[in-house]
């Protein structure tokens, strides 16, 4: 592993007090791991579990900003003030996402709540020698944890933005990680290194781009967030692709590129307070956009008992892909492109 900045001190104790905030790092990262774990988020897969006792986050966020009132406050893990330095790495191991990068006020990257990450990276369903492209480099931390799974060169991870993909490439040398990072649009996927066995994307989409299942073996398995949910995808052949969204919610920064971008909801008046804000009454709204206007997304999940998410689903048919509640071809269906 490389040297890390905190060993970078001009007091006489420079050294002494580096140790301790590795010291402090790793403590952290065992009581996260030993929480990820009370989670069930290992559940499917617990393998993943060396994985996140292995990789250091807090390498992967020198610096990340906090909520405060009237806007952010950064933390820093090179701040002269001690005390500050063992906020921003005890802070690195919450169980929490962390804004990693702002512009114009907006958040463009983040590093993910670690017992989401943990649960996408285990529903992947890794088997040894696949090969994996990651859609959303971010700070390279889940690139990383990958690269630890299955080797450096079984992995990929893409992103638009020349900035963080060379971020991204720093922090995971940084911690003795070398995947492939690419930049480019995401939703075109990385052709040169196709074909794939899973896919994970790491940042919101509309719909799930025709490039990926183009680009993947049949029977390769694509986790990524849409509306506000996890869809898993089973590959049949490059225009074929079907699956469920798995139970949890998930919130993710949308994907820059190729895209299109999300419609401002339609207005909510005339529909019940407890429904407006019912976290899955919004789930059907995100993934209905266009196709049903609130009242009738109302009438829906009334009559079908608030339907969880599993019930859910996502097909790919050649041109056509759309979303489907209970049964793909059954009375309830709406486009996504």
């Amino acid at each position: 592993m490389g040297t890390h900045a905190l060993d970078k001190d001009s007091k006489g104790d420079g050294n002494d007090r580096a140790e301790g905030i590795e010291d402090r790092a790793a403590s952290a990262r065992a009581a996260l791991v030993g929480e990820i774990e009370l989670s069930g988020a290992f559940r499917a897969d617990p393998a993943w579990k060396d994985a996140f006792l292995a990789v250091p986050r807090h390498l992967f966020v020198p610096y990340y900003y906090v909520g405060v009132v009237g806007g952010y406050e950064r933390r820093w893990g090179e701040s002269p003030d001690l005390s500050a330095r063992e906020r921003w790495v005890v802070g690195a191991y919450a169980d929490h996402p962390l804004a990693t990068r702002m512009r114009d006020g907006e958040l463009v990257s983040s590093s993910s709540q670690p017992s989401l990450m943990a649960l996408m990276l285990a529903e992947l369903r890794v088997e040894e020698g696949d090969r994996v492209l990651e859609i959303g480099a971010g700070t390279g931390y889940n690139a990383a944890l990958l690269a630890y799974r299955l080797g450096d060169d079984h992995v990929t991870t893409v992103d638009l933005d020349p900035e963080i993909t060379e971020s991204a490439r720093r922090h995971l040398a940084d911690a003795g990680y070398h995947p492939t990072v690419v930049t480019g649009d995401g939703a075109r996927g990385v052709p040169e290194r196709a074909p794939f066995d899973r896919i994970i994307a790491t940042c919101a989409l509309p719909a799930i781009p025709p490039a990926w299942i183009a680009q993947c073996r049949p029977g390769a398995r694509i986790l990524s967030p849409l509306a506000t949910g996890l869809i898993a995808l089973t590959v049949r052949d490059a225009g074929h692709a079907e699956g469920r969204f798995l139970h949890t919610p998930a919130y993710f920064v949308p994907l820059r590129g190729g895209g299109r971008p999300e419609r401002d909801p339609a207005s909510l008046a005339g529909v019940p307070r407890r429904a407006r804000e019912h976290e899955l009454f919004r789930f059907l709204l995100a993934l209905t956009r266009g196709s049903l206007d609130p009242q009738e997304a109302y009438a829906l999940w009334e009559r079908e008992c608030m339907p969880q998410r599993e019930r859910y689903g996502i097909t790919v048919g050649g041109d056509r892909e759309w979303a489907w509640l209970d049964d793909p071809e059954g009375p309830y269906v709406w486009p996504l492109r």
